[in-house]
């Protein structure tokens, strides 16, 4: 895979899309080539666009500073300049979806960062390690709709990938889930830029992010869900009960999970040894933003902490830990996953390097 993909970041000058843009730098299989926003933005360079709100901590690379900045509206103003289409445009969710689809019937593979299609029954919501399988689903997606090269393709909420893969592991080796209890310590970040005001976090939690239990309660019925006729029917049989709460980290979605499972629970050290050997599909492929180990396991009594733990192995594994017994389910741990890259621009390029090597795109 010597010749790069030319890619577009929609949305490019927010938090999510400069994360696509750092991300990308010197990336091996993409290269970005187009840039869009908001028309307040569109028609300046790119540097100019972000001019006093570049938010990452390393410099805007050289190729993206020159770059002209389009509408993220005008989906013909890509054509030609970009093969792909990474999303992360900040509207509403109906115009969300409209967007995404109008982008996907001009030709272009979508890979959106937004929640505006994840429930949409043929369009995949991916975790690369869990489902991707659900990639199939794409092939029907096609032919639904006319389209050739177009098509679009999920990430999932950020920070339900906090314990997803590890129970996923276990899942796997022949131990069913069938309760969990959740609640999430959901960093700053998460919340965008300007996010939340200093004086309702500083010396606080605030345990409510809108929208936020909903998802943790049902998208991970989807991701563990099964392609069939040509839609993604989620797993019904997993009760999930999720309390989200907004703490005040900077980087890192913390979670605190309990876990029943259907039948007979692991023992510890069983889970232990499970996760450590735990390989999914981007590890066997070697693909450029795959973890090594896509679940780092610490055995210290405080650990995973956010500061310590949230960029091990790329920002892209997750780290868990304080596995124990659970007086009322079988086991309770806590996960941990740094949301801005594994949870978003990160976790959806790896996504659309499994589409790359499975020939989606």
């Amino acid at each position: 895979m010597t010749q790069r993909i030319n890619v577009g970041v929609i949305g490019a000058t927010g938090m999510v899309g400069q994360n696509y843009i750092r991300l990308l730098a010197n990336h091996p299989w993409f290269a970005v080539t187009y840039v869009a926003a908001s028309p307040q933005s569109a028609g300046k360079p790119y540097a100019e666009a972000v001019a006093g709100r570049w938010h990452m901590y390393s410099d805007i690379p050289e190729p993206v500073r020159k770059l002209t900045v389009g509408d993220a509206n005008d989906v013909a103003g890509a054509r030609g300049k970009c093969e792909l289409v990474f999303s992360a445009v900040s509207l509403d969710k109906k115009a969300v979806a409209a967007l995404e689809l109008a982008y996907a019937a001009a030709g272009f593979p979508v890979v959106s960062n937004n929640s505006a299609h994840r429930a949409t029954p043929d369009v995949p919501m991916i975790i690369p390690e869990i489902n991707p399988d659900h990639l199939d689903v794409i092939a029907a997606q096609r032919r639904a709709r006319n389209w050739t090269t177009g098509c679009i393709a999920v990430k999932s909420n950020c920070s339900i990938q906090s314990y997803m893969t590890p129970i996923w592991a276990l899942w796997q080796a022949g131990f069913k889930p069938r309760t969990m209890v959740i609640a999430t310590l959901q960093a700053l970040s998460g919340a965008g830029h300007p996010g939340v005001p200093s004086l309702d976090i500083m010396d606080n939690i605030v345990p409510l992010i809108r929208g936020e239990e909903e998802k943790t309660e049902n998208e991970p019925l989807k991701i563990f869900g099964r392609v069939e006729n040509g839609v993604i029917v989620s797993d019904a049989s997993v009760a999930i009960s999720a309390h989200c709460n907004r703490v005040p980290v900077v980087d890192g979605h913390t979670a605190c999970v309990s876990l029943k499972f259907a039948d007979r629970a692991p023992a510890l050290d069983e889970i232990l040894a499970i996760w450590r050997k735990f390989r999914g599909v981007p590890q066997d492929l070697d693909l450029p933003m795959a973890p090594k180990q896509a679940i780092i396991c610490r055995d210290e009594p405080d650990r995973p902490q956010p500061r310590k733990d949230r960029d091990a192995d790329k920002a892209m594994a997750v780290t868990v830990g304080r596995l124990r017994k659970c007086p009322v389910f079988d086991i309770r741990f806590v996960g941990l996953h740094h949301n801005t890259v594994r949870g978003a621009a990160g976790g959806a390029i790896l996504t659309a390097e499994l589409m790359k090597a499975r020939k989606v795109i």
